[in-house]
């Protein structure tokens, strides 16, 4: 039987939502200065920002707590940032293509999905 001390997975998971949202943290607030300047849809931008990242704290909070509800937000919000990233990377726009964006827009998603996915995290989850 699983007991809920049996792994540390959703704790690694809680570490790796909170090292996202810190990056979208300071992403939301380098956004601000812009609106200064005159461009005052980066305003949006930086409040839309930090606001996910607050979500993502929230849900990074929800797991450590084991909620299954937490379990399966996370898993959805970071395969739809992989979707996003991999967009980013497969479209001529201008996207930063270096190790940097690799590792936060694609690993790190990828690797809270790895950690939240399968039978023996799901029957740690409540």
């Amino acid at each position: 039987m699983i007991t809920p001390s049996s792994t540390s997975r959703p704790e690694i998971a809680y570490v790796l939502l909170l090292v996202q949202a810190v990056l979208w943290t300071v992403a939301g607030l380098s956004a601000l200065p812009f609106a200064l300047g005159g461009e005052i849809h980066m305003l949006g931008l930086g409040l839309a920002t930090l606001l996910l990242a607050l979500f993502v704290c929230l849900v990074g909070i929800g797991i450590l707590w084991r909620r299954r509800w937490a379990r399966r937000v996370a898993i959805w919000l970071e395969a739809l940032c992989i979707a996003g990233s991999a967009l980013l990377f497969l479209l001529p726009i201008g996207a930063n293509h270096g190790p940097v964006a690799l590792i936060t827009n694609l690993v790190l998603p990828g690797a809270v999905i790895w950690l939240l996915w399968g039978r023996r995290t799901r029957a740690v989850f409540a």
